[in-house]
């Protein structure tokens, strides 16, 4: 497994793991502790793991943590999806970046995301599952989401976005977003 800085999002990385394929199929490791420790992440921070399944063009996101945020590894394990990370920590050397990626089973690849990024995707298969690894048990009450069509942000979707959750449809802009937190 190694690991690589995405630079456009100061602080992720992408960990590839090392599958081993034959006539039955693969194995790969998906986190190794000393490989997250080598680019000065603690393995031991991750409280919760989860995980959801979406079918073809499904859109969750963007979603944010308020207060000390939350930083996270996502992985697809199954199908493939669009992923998308906006740095909105303002003390970072790249802040309003965005990067997008896609993720999926085939390559097991994981996304670390720092506290501070609002994150989403999008399902490209019929079925995708999403796992996650958090830093921080869930209070719902710190839930922040931001519209996933602001034009600010200028995101490419590959796919119309066929099913998402009420909150994420009537989502706030991302000015409207910062103007709140500033008060």
């Amino acid at each position: 497994m190694k690991a690589i800085e995405v630079p456009a999002i100061a602080g992720a990385y992408l960990f590839e793991p090392t599958p081993y394929a034959d006539e039955r199929g693969f194995f790969c490791r998906t986190f190794d502790a000393d490989v997250v420790r080598s680019v000065g992440i603690d393995p031991d921070a991750f409280v919760q793991d989860s995980v959801s399944r979406s079918v073809r063009g499904v859109l969750r996101g963007l979603h944010l943590r308020s207060g000390a945020g939350e930083a996270k590894l996502v992985r697809c394990s199954y199908g493939q999806i669009f992923d998308v990370v906006v740095d909105l920590r303002p003390d970072s050397p790249t802040y309003r970046n965005v990067a997008t990626f896609e993720l999926s089973g085939e390559t097991q690849t994981t996304l670390y995301i720092p506290a501070g990024c609002a994150h989403g995707f999008q399902a490209l298969t019929e079925s995708a599952d999403t796992s996650y690894r958090i830093d921080r048990p869930h209070d719902p009450a710190e839930d922040v989401t931001i519209a996933f069509d602001d034009p600010e942000l200028a995101i490419r979707w590959p796919l119309p976005a066929t099913s998402m959750s009420e909150r994420d449809r009537r989502a706030p802009s991302l000015a409207q977003v910062l103007k709140q937190r500033e008060s």
